[in-house]
Formats: structure tokens, sequence, C-alpha cells
């Protein structure tokens, strides 16, 4: 079985910043940090960029921390229209590919281990095949600069959106020719939100296909992500099945609503979950 490594999205630690959050979570024991780009994290667009990324690089060399690149920023290309537009949008679908282009020029430039990214709603205009036309398409594009750039996609079905579950997920990679850079984000909330089969069942099926892994509490069928204990997942067996299928990614704590309490639920999610660890591989 695996040693899992444990990490914390920078969503939920909005009332830091990016250089006082990170030796944060080193001096919490986290193995990585899973980073949201925003403009107040790392911001893509930025004219200094070249220089962040410079800093930043070195930075998470001396605290030992791996990273991911997450894009799920709410408001980073439209101020006024949330996770607006995606690549499935009428307008601004260029916008979003040029995000996600620079989110792979990042991770190439971080070593990150993975760039993760979502399909986005369905617009109402848009009838259901050309949604899939577009998404497609877009992810095509994505994916030529991640071969070249030597980057590791993660793509996450999203409660609400297009892509939504595993299958769907299936659908998209078989559509692209079943790309083996193109591999799964699978947060573990939403699979008790939207799947049919229990979480562990959900892991072993798609050990090969792991890239990257969001965890938080959650309730059936609610896509509220709650911390650790206030929802109905049992983590100890959720753990275990990571491990067993030999997953050598980063597990990142998704808290995007506890930045104002980052302080008590950084430190307390990774005790939570080494407890949880502890406890199976004792049973």
């Amino acid at each position: 079985m695996s040693e899992l490594r444990f990490a914390y999205n920078t969503n939920g630690l909005t009332n830091h910043r990016l250089e006082d959050a990170l030796p944060l979570l080193a001096d919490c024991g986290y193995d990585g940090v899973a980073l949201t780009l925003d403009h107040h994290h790392l911001d893509p667009f930025s004219q200094d960029l070249p220089r962040q990324l410079d800093a930043l690089r070195r930075c998470l060399d001396d605290l030992g921390l791996a990273v991911v690149i997450e894009t799920g920023a709410r408001f980073l290309l439209d101020p006024r229209h949330k996770h607006e537009p995606t690549l499935l949008s009428d307008r601004g679908r260029d916008l979003r590919i040029d995000f996600l282009r620079r989110a792979i020029d990042i991770a190439a430039a971080l070593d990150a281990e993975a760039m993760s990214f979502w399909s986005g709603v369905k617009p109402l205009n848009v009838d259901l095949r050309a949604a899939w036309r577009r998404l497609i398409d877009g992810c095509a594009v994505v994916l030529e600069v991640a071969e070249e750039r030597g980057v590791a996609l993660g793509f996450e079905p999203e409660p609400g959106h297009l892509v939504d579950r595993l299958d769907r997920y299936d659908r998209l990679v078989a559509a692209l020719g079943n790309p083996n850079r193109l591999r799964l984000t699978l947060d573990v909330g939403h699979c008790l939100c939207v799947e049919d089969e229990p979480i562990p069942v959900c892991v072993f099926e798609r050990g090969e296909q792991l890239v990257n892994v969001h965890i938080e509490d959650m309730r059936r069928g609610v896509h509220e992500h709650l911390d650790f204990g206030e929802g109905e997942i049992a983590f100890s067996p959720v753990l275990e099945s990571f491990s067993e299928v030999g997953y050598r990614g980063l597990v990142s704590v998704e808290l995007s609503r506890h930045s104002h309490a980052a302080h008590i639920a950084v430190p307390r999610a990774i005790e939570f979950l080494r407890k949880a660890a502890r406890k199976e591989a004792s049973v």
C-alpha cells in the first residue's frame, strides 16, 4: 500500500498571502499545495509573473512542498459571472482556453504534478450536442499544449456541469482518443453527491486514471463542501482505497468556504486525515 500525501487547496486560504500560506502548510505537515490561480494567489495574467514563478519555485523547494495547479477561480475571468466564461460559453471560450494554456505553462515552470480543470455548466441556449462539440474541441487544444509542455492534465467531473459524472468523463476521454496525458481529478465528495457506487468502488475502478484527488466531507445529494465530521463520508475506508490502488499523487483538502477560519481548519484537517488513515491501517 502507498503512503498518502496530503495537500491543501489555496481556495481555502484566500485571507492569507501566498508567502504566508505555504509555510503554514509545511509547518502543519502537509506534503503539498493545490494552488488555485487567482488574482490574489499567483495571477496568471500578471506582468510580473516570471519573477513570481522564480520566487515561488524556490519557496516550494525550500519548504519541500509538491504542487498541483487548480483553475477553479470564481471571478478571475469575469468579475460579474461566477466561473465564466467556460469551454462551453457562447462568448469568451478563447479566454478560457488562454487561461488554461497559461495554467499549463505555470505547471511546467513549477514542475507541478498536474493541472486540473473542468467542463463548465451547459448554457441554456446551447443544445447538448453543440455543448459536447465545444468541450471536445476546447479540450483538444488544451491537450495539445499539455503534450508540448509535458504536463499531466486532471479533468474533474463537477456536479451541475456538463461532465458531472465518471461515465461522462469516460465519454469525453473516448472522444479525444483516450490520450494518456488526460487523466482524472477525483473529488471524494462529488462521488457521494452524484455517483451510484460507494466511494471506494469509484476509486478501485479508476485507480489507473487518477492524477489528482480532492477531499472534504459532504452529504449525499448536496454539493456543499463541509469540514471533516460534518457530513456522511466514512474516511478510513476511502483513504484505504487510495492506498490499495497505489495512488501516489496529492490528496488535497478543499474547504473553499473556510478561509476565515483557515488557522483552525488547516491543522485540524491533516490531523483528522492522519487519524483516519492510522485507524484503517491498524484494522
